[in-house]
């Protein structure tokens, strides 16, 4: 569930990159191939979407072991960045009609648990804004 609330408390207007965590379903919640192909759906359907609003896929990868800490509860799938030029655009595409519609059936689909966390830059390589 989009905690809008959290997200309304951070400054709307400043860049932000969002780290996601994916853990997939073996099988598509509605039988079309595997978590993985509902993802892949979802994908294409929201990285036009995240362009549109400025921001930009930085990186993905499979999340391969837990490195240090809990195993359990930390076994993820996939991890992806996301930058958005303000928490504002992430929101708009979030609560966006189209978003709802097109897109988050196949995130569903596809995600047993998917966790989003909104990240203020310390220090990085990438440029991002």
């Amino acid at each position: 569930m989009l905690n809008v609330e959290g997200l309304e408390g951070l400054d709307q207007h400043a860049p932000v990159v969002m780290l996601n965590l994916m853990r997939f379903h073996e099988h598509s919640m509605d039988g079309d191939g595997s978590g993985w192909d509902a993802y892949l759906r979802y994908s294409a359907i929201t990285v036009p979407m995240i362009k549109a609003r400025g921001g930009t896929l930085l990186w993905t990868g499979e999340a391969k072991a837990v490195a240090l800490g809990p195993h359990a509860g930390n076994e993820w799938d996939f991890v992806a960045l996301v930058s958005y030029p303000s928490v504002t655009a992430f929101l708009d595409m979030m609560t966006s009609e189209a978003y709802e519609r097109e897109a988050d059936p196949h995130r569903v689909n596809g995600c047993a648990e998917h966790v989003i966390i909104a990240t203020g830059e310390v220090y990085s390589k990438f440029k991002t804004s």
